[in-house]
């Protein structure tokens, strides 16, 4: 029998709050490229108030950390047959190389395996060619973080009450 996902109906489309429901990346004006059953991908324009040196306009890492931390959490939520609270565990960071500036980067993470109370996630971001990833990530996060509810519950609920 098929998983049920909580967030199937958001699959494929344009569906953008399923990041701007999170103040930060909002702020960084990221974009959703794509959510799937355990996989979610990422954009962020260039923006040059993004830059950590301007002598060579390469992005600031905490960018590209939070660009792959939504990325992660995005496959970890699209991975749940019911919404709950998650939480970052664990993010390990391989940086292979600088982002090209002035370019777009994306960020994809696949949710592989969860367990009652972990799941464990991969991910990797690109700028110019998807098979030439200027980092990759492993990252764990915490399923059931807190009771206080899930952000994506925002989202979902909002999204049902404009349709």
């Amino acid at each position: 029998m098929m998983p049920r996902y909580a967030l199937e109906q958001f699959f494929g489309g344009d569906h953008q709050p399923m990041v701007t429901h999170v103040p930060h990346c909002k702020h960084l004006d990221m974009k959703l490229v794509e959510a799937a059953p355990c996989a979610g991908t990422v954009s962020l324009p260039w923006q040059e108030r993004l830059v950590g040196n301007p002598a060579t306009g390469v992005v600031f890492g905490g960018v590209i950390t939070t660009l792959l931390d939504h990325a992660c959490g995005l496959a970890v939520t699209c991975s749940l047959e019911k919404l709950i609270a998650i939480a970052t565990l664990d993010l390990r960071i391989d940086y292979l190389r600088a982002a090209v500036p002035g370019c777009e980067l994306f960020a994809r993470a696949e949710c592989y395996k969860s367990t009652r109370n972990v799941a464990f996630v991969r991910g990797t971001a690109w700028d110019e060619d998807v098979d030439d990833p200027f980092a990759t990530c492993l990252a764990t996060f915490m399923l059931g973080a807190h009771s206080a509810g899930h952000g994506a519950d925002r989202m979902k609920n909002e999204a049902e009450q404009s349709s």
